[in-house]
């Protein structure tokens, strides 16, 4: 690791107007570039200046949505709306437990609540059994949900490399 900081410190050194202009190319005055907000880096091979970069950053990323039906930043809010479903979905099955046991517990009067003692025990039981149940089921929905956008999202980020890496640049995500 050290070796790969030495050497590249020596580069920079020694090619100073080359890393200044593919810096710059990189990261625009401004902002990040269209690759950076989601999470793609991208370097000029061929020394493109920043509005070639934005340029073509661009046209791929059109390709990308055209050619994968994706496009990163719906997939982002899809997340984000996934993830509060799964939320609201843990938090009914917590209120059903609830009302469950509340019910289990009624009472209808003491000759009955020491014969429904055992009963209501039980009842609890289940309960609490049925909303670890609902609770599970309701994560292992919203886990399988996030993994499909995030395949979604890995196969735009493919075809948006592949259109970046045919026009001269070298690509990572």
């Amino acid at each position: 690791m050290k070796r790969l900081v030495v050497a590249s410190v020596l580069v920079a050194l020694a090619v100073p107007e080359l890393v200044l202009a593919q810096t710059t190319a990189v990261q625009p005055a401004g902002g990040k570039t269209l690759a950076a907000t989601m999470n793609v880096y991208v370097f000029p091979n061929n020394a493109q200046d920043a509005a070639q970069q934005s340029k073509d950053e661009s046209e791929c990323y059109s390709w990308a949505v055209q050619n994968t039906g994706n496009d990163p930043f719906a997939l982002q809010k899809q997340s984000q709306q996934q993830q509060q479903q799964t939320q609201q979905a843990k938090e009914q099955a917590k209120q059903v437990g609830a009302l469950i046991g509340e019910v289990a517990n009624d009472d209808a009067g003491k000759g009955a609540a020491y014969g429904a003692a055992a009963g209501a025990v039980a009842g609890r039981r289940r309960a609490r059994a049925g909303q670890a149940e609902a609770t599970k089921q309701a994560e292992a929905q919203g886990q399988q949900a996030q993994q499909a956008t995030a395949e979604q999202l890995q196969n735009f980020k493919k075809a948006f490399s592949v259109c970046l890496e045919a026009k001269k640049y070298m690509v990572k995500y």
